[in-house]
């Protein structure tokens, strides 16, 4: 799948002028867009409902236009639940809290919003019982254990991760809250991350739904909603194809009709918790080129570093560069492109096959709209960058401004900056 900017070198000169790189810009047509499909491929589910992980993109302005579009958000932090109450996610339905070794008030604000709280382990029912109460509708969060595989491909391994109860204690966690009054009961797992595969969302929702029927049958309980979080991905590499959503969609309805809907359970509202998939096409992490060095390899120096996107640092990820205003120019130079952290690992590409860059040049960096600017940190004292949005109409509004060294300096006692 060829990678192609959504925004033109033209477009962004004009930003650049008043917003100065590095900046982390997204697409609302894109957004909009991609929300708009999903509802539309679960339009056959009636309570079909999106809970966009606040956690890939925790800006303001993106979570409004997720909000227009119909979407709630999945919260796992006392901040983001305040953030998302304060952009009018807090009408009982539309905030899902999914956490761990959580702490106290962090419950007793989710509980206050009407969030749909799922507690991560059976420990946490007593913690929940003696802090602020047990709500009449909760969810719980399923760990099968072992290795998660589509046919001979491992795709994640659920047993070493710390979320979610064993089967046994998913079963006597439903015991025990039905027996404190829980009326409303939904079950939610996440068994592998960024799949690019149309199969992981029906298979993991056969796993789900039959689950549903065994815990219905055994302990006569309300299912009314089963949560198949995230872990539908995108298509990092140009080599990759993306998902179809409309498949996915129809993968998980034939699931439904088989399992779901012979055991009467026709009404069970299926959510979705995605985060990436939403976003991470949306964005570009838009950099400037201004040093070049030649030793043992050839580096291009920009303006950002790690601390602006960790990813390719952090896991070794592959982000695809395009250099604006040279894409059909011939790949013929291999760079290094490198930030200016103290770390040998401040790396955006290796050994990458690029047009000749020149000082001055505009690069995008793609696929940074979700888990880019969220996992930024301030490293060698390095400032967060700004958060541009193209609007649809073409035009860049600054939706974040950049940090400046007084609010790097803020936090401190005792210095005067």
């Amino acid at each position: 799948m060829e990678k192609i900017p959504f925004v033109t070198k033209e477009q962004l000169e004009e930003i650049t002028m008043q917003y100065p790189t590095p900046f982390h810009l997204y697409d609302e047509k894109g957004i909009r867009r991609t929300a708009r499909d999903l509802y539309e491929a679960f339009s056959w589910n009636e309570g079909f409902n999106e809970y966009f992980a606040v956690k890939a993109t925790p800006t303001p302005a993106i979570l409004k236009i997720l909000k227009e579009e119909g979407c709630g958000v999945d919260c796992s932090s006392l901040t983001e639940l305040m953030m998302s109450e304060r952009c009018g996610f807090a009408d009982g339905s539309s905030i899902m809290f999914s956490s761990n070794e959580t702490p106290v008030e962090e419950y007793i604000l989710a509980k206050k919003l009407g969030a749909i709280i799922n507690l991560d382990d059976i420990t946490h029912i007593d913690f929940l019982k003696e802090t602020c109460g047990i709500p009449e509708r909760i969810c719980c969060r399923y760990n099968p254990g072992g290795i998660f595989s589509l046919g001979t491909d491992i795709m994640d391994n659920p047993g070493d991760a710390k979320y979610g109860m064993t089967k046994p204690q998913l079963f006597e966690a439903f015991k025990r809250l039905k027996a404190e009054g829980v009326k409303e009961f939904g079950i939610h797992s996440f068994l592998a991350s960024n799949t690019v595969s149309n199969e992981y969302y029906p298979v993991l929702a056969a796993i789900m739904f039959s689950l549903a029927v065994e815990l219905k049958e055994a302990l006569d309980v309300n299912i009314t909603f089963v949560n198949l979080s995230g872990g539908i991905g995108i298509p990092y590499s140009p080599d990759q194809e993306p998902n179809d959503i409309f498949a996915i969609g129809q993968g998980v309805r034939e699931a439904f009709e088989e399992i779901l809907v012979p055991a009467e359970m026709g009404h069970v509202s299926i959510f979705a918790e995605l985060g990436r998939y939403m976003l991470a096409p949306h964005g570009h992490l838009v950099v400037r080129a201004i040093h070049e060095k030649h030793i043992y390899k050839e580096y291009i120096g920009v303006d950002a570093c790690a601390a602006h996107l960790m990813r390719p640092a952090m896991y070794g990820a592959y982000h695809h560069i395009t250099v604006m205003g040279k894409e059909n120019e011939p790949c013929d130079h291999v760079y290094d492109v490198v930030g200016s952290l103290c770390e040998n690992n401040d790396k955006f590409a290796i050994d990458r096959k690029l047009p000749k860059i020149d000082k001055g040049d505009l690069l995008v960096i793609h696929d940074t709209g979700a888990h880019g600017y969220a996992m930024g940190y301030n490293y060698n004292g390095a400032l967060r960058s700004a958060e541009i949005l193209l609007q649809e109409d073409g035009t860049g509004r600054m939706i974040r401004r950049a940090e400046t060294p007084e609010d790097y300096f803020a936090t401190l006692e005792g210095f005067d900056f």
